[in-house]
């Protein structure tokens, strides 16, 4: 969905009046609503990808809620990196793993040995890189 499409034009008033109207004076409903409403905004370009933001999202909630409960600091360490590993895993994979391959392929190339590997054709997630980063810094926030 592009934000000059029609189908744009008919979500956002929905959402609007849903948000302001409808589950108006409940913030946890509220935010719960937004949440919702913007996987379906993400999902309408691909949806096969809204496992990565919802796995994403529910790593650093969870992380995010033990942290806060959490006193001794190498738990909160752990888990702090254990957020960071799976989204920038997720980040690399997905932005990095065939500029990777190809490069190590040529470096061996160079030297003479020839590696035959094939290159996966991924396609980019749309704002990978903005989520990614978006929910780690909820993770390091907190």
């Amino acid at each position: 969905m592009f934000f000059n499409s029609l189908d744009f034009a008919i979500f956002l008033p929905i959402v609007f009046i849903l948000y302001w109207f409808v589950i108006k004076n409940n913030l946890k409903l509220q935010n719960l609503l937004i949440v919702l409403m913007s996987y379906i905004f993400y999902g309408w370009w691909d949806w096969r990808f809204l496992s990565l933001i919802i796995f994403s999202t529910v790593i650093d909630y969870l992380v995010g809620r033990r942290l806060k409960t959490e006193e001794k600091h190498f738990k909160r360490k752990t888990l702090l990196w254990t957020s960071i590993i799976i989204n920038l895993g997720f980040l690399g994979f997905f932005k990095y793993y065939n500029f990777f391959l190809d490069n190590f392929q040529s470096a061996f190339s160079f030297l003479g040995y020839g590696i035959s590997s094939s290159s996966l054709n991924i396609v980019l997630p749309i704002g990978i890189s903005f989520y990614t980063f978006q929910t780690l810094s909820y993770s390091i926030d907190v």
